[in-house]
């Protein structure tokens, strides 16, 4: 988050306001996880991959702002 210059305040919007799951991870290697495609206030893009709640308690794995060369829409991965 630091390198990346994403506040922990920036994650909660993109996380608590409209977003949406872009792809899922079941088969995670520690635990299910999924990417999650959300905005801050400020209308930053932001990709969070975080695990399922278990216990009502969900754990941020990385969070990035998507790169447009990579990303169609911010939701469609580019074919190489």
């Amino acid at each position: 988050m630091i390198r990346r210059d994403i506040a922990a305040a920036e994650i909660e919007q993109a996380l608590l306001g409209p977003s949406e799951v872009i792809e899922d991870y079941p088969l995670d290697k520690y635990s299910p996880s999924c990417l999650v495609l959300g905005y801050t206030d400020s209308g930053r893009a932001l990709h969070v991959q975080c695990t399922y709640p278990e216990s009502g308690v969900v754990k941020i794995v990385t969070v990035y702002e998507p790169d447009p060369s990579r990303w169609t829409d911010m939701r469609t991965r580019r074919r190489e």
